[in-house]
């Protein structure tokens, strides 16, 4: 899901061992693991009346950030060829000769081990189960066959990227609880008009490499559409925890509020058709997604009712 927040390259010229770990902090993915990280601490505190076990919350936490950053270094390691080629990812660790594509995957494995081995022992063994199964999901499926076979690539893959809430919420409990798989549908219906946007605007350098995303092969028109109807549709989604007395009148006003002006950028992008427009709501789509999930941490612990 999570995959492209990331828009923002670090140039690192300097190759000197002083800045080695720079290298394997960038194979991370930082920015978008600390997303994946959110959601999924989210998941677990929404999980449990007050506050879950300071164990399971940490071990957890920790688990879920080292899969997730594996499953990172491994998208480094097969998308090499066509980062080298692309503008926005060309300064990446791998294209620019940093490290090499056996440290990498050294250094995914040993982040992958570490990740299952902590979650089976100190977590419980669906966590670690389900983590696995995201992993592959996005480093594999994904990466190796999806991304390349189908403009549908993020939709089917995008559920690889909508796992960590439900991983967190199993953290703790040990099941994956249906209220779990509402914070999933949320991200699932998210990603496509999140990570479409995105498209739409490096959809040349998309092309060049031979990615066949949505606006390659379809065009821009249909994309704006899909990312409109999917903006619809995520606005109905997210009005389900609180229908189903999940979350209260705090997650149901920020809901409301925050996916109207997700269907403000998305108009916007239907009437502008610029580049400019379809970057400002990829922005805007990752403040939403933040800003959704610390709303429904806050309706957890605080009580609104009306007088």
């Amino acid at each position: 899901m999570f995959k492209e927040v990331e828009t923002i390259q670090i140039r690192m010229t300097d190759k000197s061992p002083t800045l080695s770990w720079k290298n394997y902090l960038q194979l991370c993915k930082p920015r978008v693991v600390a997303l994946i990280v959110f959601t999924a601490v989210v998941g677990m505190l929404l999980s449990v009346p007050g506050m879950p076990p300071l164990d399971k919350l940490l071990f957890g936490t920790i688990g879920i950030a080292l899969a997730a950053s594996s499953a990172a270094a491994i998208n480094h390691f097969i998308d090499q060829k066509a980062d080298a080629e692309m503008a926005r990812t060309k300064h990446r660790p791998l294209p620019k000769g940093d490290l090499s594509s056996r440290s990498v995957i050294t250094f995914a494995a040993v982040l992958g081990a570490i990740a299952m081995t902590m979650l089976t022992l100190k977590v419980n063994l669906l966590t670690a189960f389900l983590t696995f199964l995201s992993l592959i999901g996005y480093a594999v499926i994904y990466t190796v066959y999806l991304k390349k076979m189908t403009p549908q690539n993020i939709v089917i893959g995008g559920a690889a990227g909508a796992a960590p809430p439900v991983l967190g919420w199993a953290a703790i409990t040990g099941e994956a609880h249906p209220h779990a798989l509402l914070l999933f549908l949320i991200i699932f219906v998210w990603t496509p008009p999140h990570f479409w946007a995105l498209a739409i605007a490096r959809r040349d350098e998309y092309a060049k490499v031979a990615i066949p995303m949505l606006p390659v092969t379809h065009g821009v028109e249909f994309t704006r559409l899909q990312i409109l109807l999917y903006t619809i549709l995520l606005l109905i989604s997210t009005l389900l925890p609180y229908l189903t007395g999940m979350s209260g009148l705090i997650y149901l006003l920020a809901a409301v509020l925050l996916g109207l002006g997700f269907l403000y950028y998305a108009i916007q992008m239907m009437r502008k058709k610029d580049n400019k427009t379809a970057m400002h709501t990829f922005a805007y789509s990752i403040i939403y997604l933040m800003l959704i999930f610390a709303a429904l941490l806050i309706d957890h612990y605080f009580t609104l009712t009306l007088p």
